[in-house]
């Protein structure tokens, strides 16, 4: 027995990474799983179906169960046939793990409007799109009379919510809104027994991480990888088991790490019975303690990396810094 056995689940972006990783780890634990990958390069460019197809395989190789779908998130009725592909060929929909993005690294004042908007369509409106649909399945089948456990798993990023990296505007926004969203959607969809969680996956071995240091480098055979991408994959089929109590909830992990992350909460502040002047503030403002975002990332790196990566980490954020304005960044992909 599986701890998922009979659940139905959509992965969008299953056909690598922490997605493919996701799909292998549920269908063993004994659901069904539609694999959706429309097997785009990391930009969103291109395409191939092939990819969802080789997961699709595996799984049945395995004696698991499975269907692909290449249709992409950002699409409107492409989210919708995502849903309307796992009802027809598993005859139910119980769990989504919205998992696909796309990055496009750029200075932001080389950041194009086609290239902000791509990411954000794929990142923010594709959770958006698919959780959607999948709810508007999930309340008629609640006013049907259908009371059992829905879920629906977001995926975020440390760049967005703790360390947001330079040249990642579109990125970093696109995963601090799913996290924002995340709590929107436990709140709205709670009323038809749906719950809403979010992980954040950090340091992990993907192709939209090879080029950072550290990331390359495997530990000997035998031994615990903490920079492999299936370290993910158990948190997110917890959360999608019918007895998991968590709503609303964005957990960090890091590769045995897990960590719940409280979001946005205030700090020290300062009081005045009235309005506020300019002069007043420019006094009392600069004495309030806050955290310098350059240091910040440095110190959240160098932790992740250790002591060999610090130096290079720091001379990364200089040459960033320092040369924003002449082209890409690709040194972040």
């Amino acid at each position: 027995m599986g701890s998922l056995d009979g659940r139905v689940v959509l992965i969008t972006g299953a056909g690598r990474g922490i997605g493919r990783e996701e799909a292998l780890l549920f269908a063993a634990e004994g659901a069904k799983v539609v694999v959706n990958d429309p097997g785009v390069a990391i930009d969103g460019t291109g395409g191939d179906g092939g990819v969802a197809d080789a997961v699709v395989k595996e799984i049945v190789a395995r004696g698991g169960q499975a269907v692909a779908n290449t249709d992409s998130v950002a699409d409107w009725r492409g989210a919708q046939r995502m849903v309307d592909t796992a009802v027809q060929a598993f005859g139910d929909l119980h769990v989504v793990v919205n998992n696909a993005t796309i990055e496009r690294n750029r200075a932001m004042v080389n950041l194009s409007e086609e290239d902000f908007d791509d990411v954000v369509a794929v990142k923010l409106k594709g959770t958006f799109a698919v959780t959607r649909w999948a709810a508007r399945h999930w309340r008629a089948r609640f006013e049907a009379g259908d009371r059992i456990d829905r879920a629906v798993i977001n995926t975020s990023s440390g760049s967005g919510l703790l360390n947001p990296l330079p040249t990642q505007a579109s990125y970093a926004a696109g995963n601090a809104g799913v996290a924002a969203m995340t709590t929107v959607g436990a709140l709205e969809l709670g009323r038809y027994g749906v719950r809403v969680n979010c992980i954040s996956p950090s340091m992990a071995r993907t192709r939209l991480t090879l080029e950072v240091p550290g990331m390359s480098a495997e530990p000997s055979p035998g031994r615990f990888d903490p920079l492999h991408p299936s370290t993910s994959a158990p948190i997110a089929a917890y959360l999608a088991t019918a007895t998991c109590p968590l709503t609303g909830q964005v957990l960090s992990v890091r590769g045995g790490s897990v960590a719940v992350n409280h979001g946005w909460s205030r700090g020290a502040t300062i009081d005045k019975d009235g309005l506020w002047t300019v002069a007043e503030l420019a006094e009392q403002v600069p004495g309030l303690p806050m955290s310098d975002p350059f240091d910040k990332l440095a110190d959240a790196l160098g932790r992740a990396l250790g002591p060999a990566g610090q130096s290079e980490i720091q001379e990364m954020i200089n040459t960033l810094l320092d040369h924003g304005a002449e082209g890409p960044a690709d040194s972040w992909k």
